[in-house]
């Protein structure tokens, strides 16, 4: 079993769902709206947790019940919430999720206590982080507290895994350096790399850009098309994705992370499965509204059948 800490996010979220997304200056009415909890950090770590992980989540909340409903949703999935601290200086952290027919979305955060977590705080889990075999960050939270985490990780040889979004055109380098495996999504890569990405060719350059900056290893999550990865050694691969009708992605990469990491081996060397699984993972996410609600246990994903999961 995979000891994951996650740094990171936890929102409270508020989806609509409409036919199409608005344009600036439209008004469009929802069919739909619900609440559900959110934030990529708090994502990975109940996918992860679903999935078989030994979890711990380091990050913040709000003085308020928003906030401690949040936590209540990680405490029903095991997860440890020692690491998360309550705020008296900021409000919960929020989102506003706009879904359309097709499931694409549109997203708005407001960071709050996500973007005020101390050092002094990453620095009291040091333990925790030391007996993790996997600790992954995303950047939902302020930069300090992915750097100072994956310092004390690499101190005590804990491999590291970034998700970098939403997606930044610089990353500092002291976060680049302590980075083990970076899993953008397509748009993340183009932002990191600055090269447009339209076939496997540029797709293949502008990963070969990301391992001259010094990372290792690279997952590209591809939506409906798949994974592709790649090592600083020049081996790579490609991992089909399973075809589903989506009615809403929204979780779908955090999923993708989540359970990645409670399947790969300290070795990398069953990189393939590890994708595959979280591939079928974020399959089942994607067939239903929500964040946190939508992702699934390793139950279901086991016992999913190949008539309602095929392959590309």
């Amino acid at each position: 079993m995979n000891k994951i800490t996650v740094v990171g996010s936890i929102n409270f979220d508020t989806t609509v769902r409409t036919e199409h997304l608005p344009k600036p200056g439209e008004t469009v009415h929802s069919k739909e709206m619900f609440t559900n909890g959110g934030g990529k950090g708090a994502n990975q770590a109940i996918a992860a947790a679903r999935n078989g992980g030994q979890v711990s989540f380091i990050g913040a909340i709000g003085n308020d019940e928003t906030g401690q409903a949040l936590l209540g949703l990680l405490d029903r999935d095991h997860i440890n919430t020692a690491g998360v601290r309550k705020l008296d200086t900021t409000r919960t952290g929020s989102a506003y999720v706009m879904v359309n027919d097709e499931g694409e979305n549109s997203i708005i955060i407001y960071g709050g206590a996500n973007q005020a977590i101390a050092d002094e705080h990453i620095e009291e889990m040091r333990g925790l982080i030391a007996e993790s075999d996997y600790v992954i960050a995303q950047f939902e939270t302020n930069l300090s507290s992915i750097e100072r985490s994956f310092e004390i990780a690499k101190q005590y040889q804990v491999t590291t895994i970034l998700n970098p979004a939403p997606a930044r055109a610089t990353i500092p380098e002291r976060i680049i350096q302590l980075t083990d495996i970076l899993i953008p999504n397509e748009t993340e890569l183009e932002t990191i790399s600055g090269q447009p990405i339209t076939n496997q060719q540029e797709l293949i350059a502008a990963t070969q850009k990301v391992h001259e900056m010094g990372i290792q290893t690279v997952i590209v999550t591809l939506g409906s098309k798949g994974a592709f990865y790649s090592f600083d050694d020049g081996r790579t691969g490609f991992v089909p994705a399973f075809n589903v009708k989506a009615v809403d992605t929204t979780a779908a990469g955090d999923t993708f992370i989540g359970a990645l990491a409670t399947k790969l081996t300290a070795d990398f060397s069953n990189i393939n499965e590890a994708i595959v699984y979280g591939c079928k993972a974020a399959s089942l996410t994607v067939q239903r509204y929500g964040a946190q609600q939508s992702i699934p246990y390793e139950s279901e994903i086991n016992l999913s059948e190949s008539s309602s999961l095929v392959t590309e």
